[in-house]
């Protein structure tokens, strides 16, 4: 059985006093649930050292939001994997569009950093994503698979995620519809040699939506942006 992962990516927010907040209350709405799917929170460098005390011991698991290719070297502003396993960080997001547009990370780089989580035995989320313009060009496809190809060179597929982003509807409030968003995520297992990989779902996943993408045979979890900030919504989510 294929293990079902649900991710929230805070990308830039929070304070330390505001993620302790966001943790007491999530952990309290969490308390007399029955545990349907791994959870994983996705930080900001500046949370990893306080929420890796906050969490041990207990069923969230830690991820960090980007990872150098590099162990060490002259790379100011980065992380490596040494520095996130010393932080008891299990997950890393790798590629993820806003990395890829503002940052320029090419499908080389992504695979090179993919590489590094799991020489450190971190699991990396491996994103992947069409825009507005190659889908309606009708190249989504084609797309799909030239990244998932140029990413996943000596890639071990069994310490891998794989998160499909439409990057059109990421903050946008648009989702993908679920049927298509299950079409996408069946080419996506049809490319991969480990048939049990976790492929998940993102792009403005909310309370409203997600019991209908979990429901899909193809979908096993989701990487929630927004909605992942606010602990009501993300134990919503959770909760499903």
């Amino acid at each position: 059985m294929r293990k079902k992962i649900i991710a929230g990516n805070w990308k830039m927010h929070k304070t330390q006093a505001e993620a302790l907040e966001f943790l007491s209350v999530l952990k309290l709405n969490l308390a007399n649930t029955t545990e349907k799917a791994d959870i994983v929170l996705c930080v900001p460098f500046t949370l990893l050292s306080l929420l890796s005390k906050s969490l041990h011991g207990g069923n969230i698991h830690l991820g960090a939001q980007n990872i150098h290719w590099a162990n060490e070297g002259a790379f100011t502003g980065e992380i490596s994997g040494s520095m996130l396993v010393d932080l008891n960080a299990n997950y890393v997001i790798v590629g993820h569009s806003e990395r890829r547009q503002y940052f320029g990370e090419t499908d080389k780089i992504v695979n090179e950093k993919v590489i590094a989580a799991q020489y450190h035995k971190i699991k990396p989320i491996l994103c992947v994503g069409e825009t507005k313009k190659q889908r309606d060009a009708g190249e989504v496809e084609k797309v799909i698979v030239k990244q998932l190809e140029q990413s996943l060179v000596n890639v071990d597929q069994g310490n891998l995620v794989i998160a499909y982003e439409p990057i059109w509807a990421i903050g946008t409030g648009e989702t993908c519809n679920v049927l298509e968003a299950n079409r996408i995520i069946g080419i996506i297992r049809e490319q991969v040699t480990n048939k049990g990989i976790t492929i998940q779902y993102g792009g403005s996943v909310t309370p409203k939506n997600i019991s209908e993408i979990m429901t899909q045979p193809n979908i096993d979890g989701v990487l929630v942006g927004g909605a992942s900030l606010n602990p009501l919504s993300f134990s919503e989510i959770i909760n499903y």
